[in-house]
Parts: structure tokens; sequence; C-alpha cells
């Protein structure tokens, strides 16, 4: 996965903007495309040393360490919401100076995400969740095996397909009914697309949105379906969707969970039935639920984009260039005002702060 692509990079060189390229032996895209466009490849590690007036653009938060950060950064921190050792990652910009711009709050005057991998995570869960409820039926004492990233949108789907003919003949030739809460939303949209595109018939899909989810949960339609993909990010507490009392309950049919926002470490997580992410070695992780429902497994994958590597890259930087075109006037212009300001707000919640 990469926040910046060739093609944004050229745009960005083109823009009057100096552009280096961290060396990298396991990008989706290769040291040479980057080299192609005008870029300047560069040691992979060496921002540590650069100049305190480099910006430094990445993706996921920083590997774990504790020296003080001088830049500033460009990313996806995963710490705003108190998550695990948020306070540890956050004062390293106080200790250091730096400022953080994380790319998940990188708003437009609406209060919209100017980019996200909403689409291609939606996406990519709903052929997770698909893969393995197909797994299931057809090799009901085995664990669906390791996942790898996908050349193509085509190919995936292909997957699916494939995957789905062999588990119908044990369904009865039925297709699996499947629920998707926040179906109007980007990352909902991505997992609808992905459904229709493996062939699922429109009549099972629920499409849930605010007006299905305002009573209030838990709610024993997702415990009626076969499929469950949670598609709703949540910044405030509501009632969950879902629980182990409410699955308990009898005549459940749902197989697999998938939770796509994968948000197990946020305390308003709206699907409270497992702690752990799984991953592309473990995609699905069992849950001990009690009744007589059949075994039921959660999917919960922090990064699913990267089942889809390029593509997600490419749609997402498109995305992003017109706001990293305004780095010059970082100090003015509205995404990156704002983004500052929540920074220092995150940074007056770190312990001792006053």
């Amino acid at each position: 996965m990469a926040t910046v692509t060739p093609t944004t990079t050229k745009a960005l060189l083109d823009a009057g903007y100096v552009v280096n390229v961290e060396r990298s032996p396991r990008r989706i895209f290769d040291d040479e495309e980057f080299e192609a466009v005008g870029a300047t490849l560069v040691p992979e590690g060496s921002w540590v040393h650069v100049p305190k007036d480099h910006i430094i653009i990445g993706l996921k938060e920083l590997p774990e360490d504790d020296f003080p950060l001088h830049h500033a950064h460009i990313q996806f921190g995963h710490c705003y919401k108190r998550q695990e050792n948020w306070d540890r990652y956050l004062s390293r910009f106080e200790r250091g100076g730096g400022t953080l711009y994380d790319i998940e709050f990188l708003t437009d005057a609406s209060g919209r995400r100017v980019a996200a991998f909403g689409y291609h995570a939606g996406y990519a869960g709903a052929a997770v969740a698909l893969l393995a409820w197909s797994h299931q039926l057809a090799h009901p004492t085995t664990a669906l095996s390791s996942l790898s990233s996908y050349p193509s949108d085509h190919d995936l789907v292909a997957s699916v397909k494939t995957s789905l003919t062999s588990a119908w003949r044990r369904n009865d030739n039925q297709h699996p009914h499947v629920l998707i809460m926040g179906a109007l939303g980007r990352c909902g949209s991505g997992a609808v697309d992905l459904c229709l595109a493996a062939g699922i018939p429109a009549s099972n899909l629920l499409k849930w949105d605010m007006a299905e989810t305002a009573a209030g949960g838990p709610f024993p339609e997702i415990a009626a379906a076969d499929v469950f993909i949670n598609c709703i990010y949540l910044t405030e507490p509501i009632p969950p969707f879902v629980t182990l009392e409410s699955l308990a309950k009898p005549g459940r049919r749902l197989r697999v969970a998938c939770d796509v926002t994968c948000d197990s470490n946020n305390p308003h997580n709206p699907m409270p039935i497992y702690r752990d992410c799984s991953t592309f070695t473990r995609p699905t992780l069992p849950v001990n639920v009690e009744g007589d429902g059949p075994p039921l497994t959660v999917v919960s994958i922090d990064h699913l984009p990267s089942l889809l590597p390029r593509e997600a890259s490419m749609a997402f930087s498109e995305k992003l260039l017109p706001t990293l075109k305004t780095l010059d006037r970082r100090d003015e212009e509205g995404v990156w005002v704002r983004a500052e300001r929540l920074f220092r707000e995150k940074l007056g919640e770190l312990p001792g702060q006053k």
C-alpha cells in the first residue's frame, strides 16, 4: 500500500514540489516506477536524519520506538481515539516538536474526509467474508487458509465466485443472505459492489443504514443473515448491533461476521463479540457463542485494502492529491489547519496536561 503513487508523485513534481522516495523492496510500486517519473530515490529509513523542514508522508503509524519526532508527519496515526499506547505515540511528537497530520482526520469544511480507503476496505471485506462463508460450508472442520493480495479486482471476484460455486450445493443451491450495515457510505458501497459482482442477487442483500439502525440494537436480523458486514465507523457510543447474548438465541443462521472498521479497541465498538484482529495469515477467528446455530467466525482484518494494494493505493492517492498540492499553504489552508488544531487538542489530552 502507498499514500503516494508514481502518478501522484509526478503530479507533485510538476506542481513544483521536491519529492524524495525511500527505496523499499516490499512496496506494491517498484522503485523504478518512481524513478521513471523523476523522483529522487533515497535509502530506506533515512527520513529520521533529514532536515526538520522536510514533510514525512507515510501510511500507517511508525514502528514502535521512543525517540522524539521532529518533523511534520502525514500518516494514519491510530492514536486519537485512545487506542492502545496512544499516549506513548503522541508524546513522541510533543517531545520532539513535530506535528501529526492524521490522514483519517483530513476533512473538508463539511467534515467529510478528503481521502479514505473505505471503498476498497468494504470491497475486500465483503470478499473475505464470502470466502469464509463458502469455506465453512465446504470444509467445516478447518479454518480459512491464509490470504495474499490479488493483482486486480477481476482476479479477486473470480476467486470469490469459484468459492461460492463450491459452497452453494451444500446450501441447497441457495445464495447466502448478506446484511451490510452502513450500506450507503463509501465502505458499504464497496461491500455491496463486491457482492453483486460475485453473483449475489440484489434480493439477498439487506442494505442497512441510519434509518434501519435508528431504534438501536441488538438487531435480530443480524443473527438471521448468513453473513454480516459492518461498515459503520462510530465516534460516539450507541447500543451494540450484536452481542453474544443476541447470537445465542434459537435459530441463528449467521456463520460469518466481518467488522470492516476493525475497531475492537474503540470503547464505542458496536460488535463486542471479539477482541483480537485477524490477519491475512489467519483471516478468521472463532467466536465462542452458545445456542443451536452453526459455527461462527469473525473477520477483523485492519488492513483489508491490502488485498487489492495497487488499485486501492491509486484510488486513495488520487483523492488525496488536491490536498497534498496545498502543502505549501498548510498554515492557512483549511484542511491542514483543522488537522493541526485537532492534533493540538489531542496533545492536551496526554496524561499530565492541564
